[in-house]
């Protein structure tokens, strides 16, 4: 067996160099860590601002769909947020949501197929579901229509249906809070290990202190042989 001569070159076993080299897949993995940590950050934000915070402050309404009269536009599980508008600016193809019967809180929200005019003047919607063959009858009056379709988010129907009432607001409160600390430790988590030392002394990298080349010491090939 013959064994390769060490030469002042190669880095000892336990040197800082094979610690380095160990450290860099550490170092990636949690880079990689921190950045999938703050894009979940930022989509929980996003999402909780789009389906509370807007509509709040908007003036707008949030929906759930439930039935698949929409497809494939806005099928169930849908979120949708629809804004009041005066009737005279609806028109073909707008997606409306309307009470079934004025003054009952059962809505459907389907899109306008036609408009016509009563013999007083007042507009009437005729509406459809994007996946129904036939028109809803009766066609719908303006007291009826709670506001056109602002914008939609897929799948958060589900999760607007669970938030009712006193739990919609505790929950909204606990993620807010939740993801405020989260971010303000990862913000102290990076700010920390931003001001950590490099290297192994107290000094770091920035330490007076040189290590001095030293002489390799001439080695010897030994050979092992059968006989």
């Amino acid at each position: 067996m013959t064994e390769r001569p060490q030469t002042a070159g190669d880095p000892a076993p336990g040197s800082d160099a094979t610690a380095t080299d160990r450290s860099i897949p550490r170092s990636i993995l949690h880079h990689l860590w921190q950045a999938v940590s703050w894009l979940l950050l930022v989509a929980a934000f996003a999402i909780l601002f789009a389906a509370i915070v807007v509509p709040k402050f908007g003036g707008g309404q949030p929906y759930s769909v439930l039935t698949g009269s929409m497809r494939p536009s806005y099928p169930p599980g849908t979120l949708i947020v629809v804004k009041p508008t005066q009737a005279d600016t609806i028109g073909v193809g707008d997606v409306i949501t309307y009470q079934i019967r004025s003054g009952d809180p059962e809505v459907v929200t389907h899109r306008v197929v036609e408009v016509t005019r009563a013999d007083d003047g007042e507009p009437r919607f005729i509406t459809r579901g994007d996946a129904n063959n036939v028109n809803d009858d009766p066609a719908v009056r303006p007291v009826q229509v709670r506001g056109e379709l602002w914008y939609s988010i897929p799948y958060l129907g589900y999760v607007n249906t669970w938030f009712t009432g006193n739990r919609r607001t505790i929950v909204v409160f606990v993620i807010a809070g939740a993801l405020f600390a989260y971010g303000a430790w990862q913000f102290y988590i990076s700010f920390r290990d931003g001001d950590e030392p490099d290297g192994d002394g107290p000094g770091g990298d920035d330490s007076p202190t040189e290590r001095l080349p030293v002489a390799a010491a001439p080695s010897i090939s030994t050979e092992e042989s059968t006989r």
